[in-house]
Protein backbone atom coordinates (compact mmCIF):
# COMPACT_ATOMS: atom_id res chain seq x y z
CA UNK A 1 0.00 0.00 0.00
CA UNK A 2 1.39 3.47 -0.85
CA UNK A 3 2.49 5.35 2.25
CA UNK A 4 0.18 8.27 1.51
CA UNK A 5 -2.83 5.99 1.24
CA UNK A 6 -1.82 4.27 4.47
CA UNK A 7 -1.69 7.63 6.25
CA UNK A 8 -5.09 8.64 4.89
CA UNK A 9 -6.65 5.37 6.00
CA UNK A 10 -5.18 5.78 9.49
CA UNK A 11 -6.70 9.27 9.66
CA UNK A 12 -10.02 7.81 8.53
CA UNK A 13 -9.90 5.20 11.28
CA UNK A 14 -9.35 7.88 13.91
CA UNK A 15 -12.25 9.94 12.58
CA UNK A 16 -14.77 7.08 12.49
CA UNK A 17 -13.75 6.03 16.01
CA UNK A 18 -14.08 9.62 17.24
CA UNK A 19 -17.58 9.84 15.75
CA UNK A 20 -18.48 6.50 17.32
CA UNK A 21 -17.33 7.72 20.74
CA UNK A 22 -19.41 10.89 20.50
CA UNK A 23 -22.52 9.00 19.35
CA UNK A 24 -22.14 6.41 22.11
CA UNK A 25 -21.89 9.20 24.67
CA UNK A 26 -25.02 10.93 23.33
CA UNK A 27 -27.04 7.72 23.47
CA UNK A 28 -25.95 7.30 27.09
CA UNK A 29 -27.06 10.86 27.89
CA UNK A 30 -30.38 10.35 26.09
CA UNK A 31 -31.03 7.21 28.13
CA UNK A 32 -30.15 9.13 31.30
CA UNK A 33 -32.58 11.85 30.23
CA UNK A 34 -35.39 9.29 30.11
CA UNK A 35 -34.44 7.63 33.38
CA UNK A 36 -34.21 10.92 35.27
CA UNK A 37 -36.81 12.92 33.30
CA UNK A 38 -34.10 15.58 33.01
CA UNK A 39 -35.11 18.37 30.61
CA UNK A 40 -31.80 20.22 30.97
CA UNK A 41 -29.83 17.14 29.97
CA UNK A 42 -32.23 16.60 27.07
CA UNK A 43 -31.44 20.06 25.76
CA UNK A 44 -27.73 19.22 25.86
CA UNK A 45 -28.30 16.16 23.68
CA UNK A 46 -30.53 18.06 21.24
CA UNK A 47 -28.11 20.98 20.83
CA UNK A 48 -25.18 18.60 20.39
CA UNK A 49 -26.65 16.97 17.28
CA UNK A 50 -25.10 19.60 15.00
CA UNK A 51 -21.64 18.37 16.04
CA UNK A 52 -22.46 14.82 14.96
CA UNK A 53 -23.90 16.05 11.66
CA UNK A 54 -20.72 17.99 10.89
CA UNK A 55 -18.48 15.06 11.80
CA UNK A 56 -20.54 12.82 9.49
CA UNK A 57 -20.19 15.25 6.56
CA UNK A 58 -16.45 15.67 7.12
CA UNK A 59 -15.92 11.92 7.24
CA UNK A 60 -17.88 11.31 4.06
CA UNK A 61 -15.84 13.97 2.27
CA UNK A 62 -12.63 12.29 3.44
CA UNK A 63 -13.80 8.94 2.07
CA UNK A 64 -14.72 10.44 -1.30
CA UNK A 65 -11.39 12.25 -1.47
CA UNK A 66 -9.46 9.01 -0.86
CA UNK A 67 -11.51 7.18 -3.49
CA UNK A 68 -10.86 9.90 -6.05
CA UNK A 69 -7.15 10.42 -5.36
CA UNK A 70 -5.90 6.91 -4.65
CA UNK A 71 -8.42 4.56 -6.31
CA UNK A 72 -7.93 1.91 -3.59
CA UNK A 73 -8.64 -1.77 -4.29
CA UNK A 74 -9.25 -5.01 -2.36
CA UNK A 75 -9.03 -4.63 1.43
CA UNK A 76 -8.52 -0.86 1.32
CA UNK A 77 -11.56 -0.33 -0.88
CA UNK A 78 -13.63 -2.60 1.34
CA UNK A 79 -12.58 -0.61 4.38
CA UNK A 80 -13.61 2.72 2.86
CA UNK A 81 -16.97 1.36 1.70
CA UNK A 82 -17.63 0.02 5.20
CA UNK A 83 -16.65 3.34 6.79
CA UNK A 84 -19.07 5.20 4.50
CA UNK A 85 -21.90 2.92 5.59
CA UNK A 86 -20.99 2.96 9.28
CA UNK A 87 -20.70 6.74 9.14
CA UNK A 88 -24.32 6.97 7.98
CA UNK A 89 -25.53 4.55 10.68
CA UNK A 90 -23.77 6.54 13.40
CA UNK A 91 -25.36 9.78 12.23
CA UNK A 92 -28.79 8.14 12.31
CA UNK A 93 -28.14 6.83 15.82
CA UNK A 94 -27.30 10.40 16.82
CA UNK A 95 -30.68 11.53 15.44
CA UNK A 96 -32.44 8.78 17.38
CA UNK A 97 -30.66 9.84 20.57
CA UNK A 98 -32.11 13.32 20.00
CA UNK A 99 -35.58 11.81 19.54
CA UNK A 100 -35.26 9.92 22.83
CA UNK A 101 -34.05 13.07 24.59
CA UNK A 102 -37.09 14.95 23.27
CA UNK A 103 -39.35 12.26 24.72
CA UNK A 104 -37.57 12.62 28.06
CA UNK A 105 -37.98 16.40 27.98
CA UNK A 106 -41.72 16.03 27.39
CA UNK A 107 -42.17 13.43 30.13
CA UNK A 108 -40.33 15.74 32.55
CA UNK A 109 -43.31 18.11 32.25
CA UNK A 110 -45.92 15.41 32.92
CA UNK A 111 -47.11 13.58 36.04
CA UNK A 112 -45.23 10.30 36.58
CA UNK A 113 -46.69 7.24 34.86
CA UNK A 114 -46.13 3.59 35.59
CA UNK A 115 -43.82 2.25 32.90
CA UNK A 116 -45.50 -0.84 31.43
CA UNK A 117 -42.31 -2.77 30.74
CA UNK A 118 -38.76 -3.10 32.00
CA UNK A 119 -37.33 -0.08 30.20
CA UNK A 120 -33.96 -0.18 32.06
CA UNK A 121 -33.25 -3.64 30.60
CA UNK A 122 -34.11 -2.45 27.09
CA UNK A 123 -31.96 0.66 27.59
CA UNK A 124 -29.02 -1.38 28.79
CA UNK A 125 -29.22 -4.03 26.06
CA UNK A 126 -29.45 -1.41 23.31
CA UNK A 127 -26.46 0.51 24.67
CA UNK A 128 -24.57 -2.76 25.05
CA UNK A 129 -25.22 -3.62 21.39
CA UNK A 130 -23.95 -0.22 20.28
CA UNK A 131 -20.85 -0.52 22.45
CA UNK A 132 -20.11 -4.03 21.19
CA UNK A 133 -20.48 -3.00 17.56
CA UNK A 134 -18.03 -0.13 18.08
CA UNK A 135 -15.65 -2.35 20.04
CA UNK A 136 -15.81 -4.85 17.17
CA UNK A 137 -14.83 -2.01 14.84
CA UNK A 138 -11.95 -0.87 17.06
CA UNK A 139 -10.59 -4.37 17.59
CA UNK A 140 -11.58 -5.80 14.18
CA UNK A 141 -13.36 -8.57 16.08
CA UNK A 142 -15.85 -10.65 14.10
CA UNK A 143 -16.85 -12.75 17.12
CA UNK A 144 -18.03 -9.63 18.92
CA UNK A 145 -19.83 -8.46 15.79
CA UNK A 146 -21.75 -11.73 15.60
CA UNK A 147 -22.82 -11.32 19.24
CA UNK A 148 -24.50 -8.06 18.25
CA UNK A 149 -26.40 -9.81 15.46
CA UNK A 150 -27.70 -12.40 17.90
CA UNK A 151 -28.84 -9.80 20.45
CA UNK A 152 -30.94 -7.85 17.96
CA UNK A 153 -33.78 -10.37 18.18
CA UNK A 154 -34.10 -9.77 21.92
CA UNK A 155 -34.56 -6.03 21.47
CA UNK A 156 -37.14 -6.69 18.72
CA UNK A 157 -39.11 -8.88 21.13
CA UNK A 158 -39.00 -6.20 23.82
CA UNK A 159 -40.32 -3.61 21.38
CA UNK A 160 -43.17 -5.89 20.29
CA UNK A 161 -44.08 -6.56 23.91
CA UNK A 162 -44.06 -2.83 24.60
CA UNK A 163 -46.81 -2.24 22.02
CA UNK A 164 -49.09 -4.75 23.76
CA UNK A 165 -48.37 -3.45 27.27
CA UNK A 166 -48.86 0.20 26.36
CA UNK A 167 -52.13 -0.56 24.59
CA UNK A 168 -53.36 -2.14 27.84
CA UNK A 169 -52.07 0.80 29.91
CA UNK A 170 -53.90 3.33 27.71
CA UNK A 171 -57.16 1.43 28.22
CA UNK A 172 -56.79 1.70 31.99
CA UNK A 173 -55.35 5.23 32.07
CA UNK A 174 -56.68 7.12 29.01
CA UNK A 175 -55.91 10.46 30.69
CA UNK A 176 -52.19 9.65 30.35
CA UNK A 177 -52.29 8.71 26.68
CA UNK A 178 -49.74 11.35 25.63
CA UNK A 179 -47.15 10.05 28.10
CA UNK A 180 -47.71 6.47 26.99
CA UNK A 181 -47.34 7.42 23.34
CA UNK A 182 -43.99 9.04 24.16
CA UNK A 183 -42.91 5.88 25.96
CA UNK A 184 -43.93 3.85 22.92
CA UNK A 185 -41.92 6.17 20.68
CA UNK A 186 -38.90 5.70 22.96
CA UNK A 187 -39.21 1.94 22.62
CA UNK A 188 -39.32 2.27 18.85
CA UNK A 189 -36.27 4.55 18.81
CA UNK A 190 -34.32 2.08 20.95
CA UNK A 191 -35.25 -0.72 18.56
CA UNK A 192 -33.99 1.39 15.65
CA UNK A 193 -30.69 2.09 17.45
CA UNK A 194 -30.30 -1.67 17.90
CA UNK A 195 -30.94 -2.11 14.15
CA UNK A 196 -28.24 0.42 13.30
CA UNK A 197 -25.83 -1.24 15.74
CA UNK A 198 -26.56 -4.49 13.89
CA UNK A 199 -25.81 -2.76 10.57
CA UNK A 200 -22.46 -1.61 11.95
CA UNK A 201 -21.65 -5.14 13.12
CA UNK A 202 -22.51 -6.51 9.67
CA UNK A 203 -20.25 -3.92 8.05
CA UNK A 204 -17.41 -4.84 10.42
CA UNK A 205 -17.76 -8.47 9.33
CA UNK A 206 -17.70 -7.37 5.69
CA UNK A 207 -14.68 -5.16 6.32
CA UNK A 208 -12.69 -8.01 7.87
CA UNK A 209 -13.81 -11.02 5.85
CA UNK A 210 -15.32 -9.67 2.65
CA UNK A 211 -18.51 -11.64 3.38
CA UNK A 212 -21.91 -9.94 3.15
CA UNK A 213 -24.02 -11.41 5.97
CA UNK A 214 -26.84 -8.87 5.83
CA UNK A 215 -29.48 -11.38 4.67
CA UNK A 216 -27.92 -14.60 5.90
CA UNK A 217 -26.63 -13.91 9.41
CA UNK A 218 -28.70 -16.66 11.03
CA UNK A 219 -27.24 -19.34 8.74
CA UNK A 220 -23.73 -17.98 8.75
CA UNK A 221 -21.69 -20.05 11.16
CA UNK A 222 -18.12 -18.88 11.32
CA UNK A 223 -16.39 -15.98 9.58
CA UNK A 224 -13.36 -16.52 7.42
CA UNK A 225 -10.31 -14.58 8.49
CA UNK A 226 -8.15 -13.16 5.75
Amino acid sequence: MPKRLQREIEKLKKKILALGAVVEERVGLAVKTMKERNAKLAEQVICGDIEIDQMEVDLEEECLKILALYQPVAVDLRFIIAVLKINNDLERIGDLAVNIAERGAFLATQPPVEEPLDFPTMFDLTRQMLKKSLDALVNMDTDLAFEVLEEDDEVDKMNQAMYIKIEESILYHPEQIKSYIHLLSTSRHLERIADHATNIAEDVIYMITGDIVRHSAEDYSKPKKL
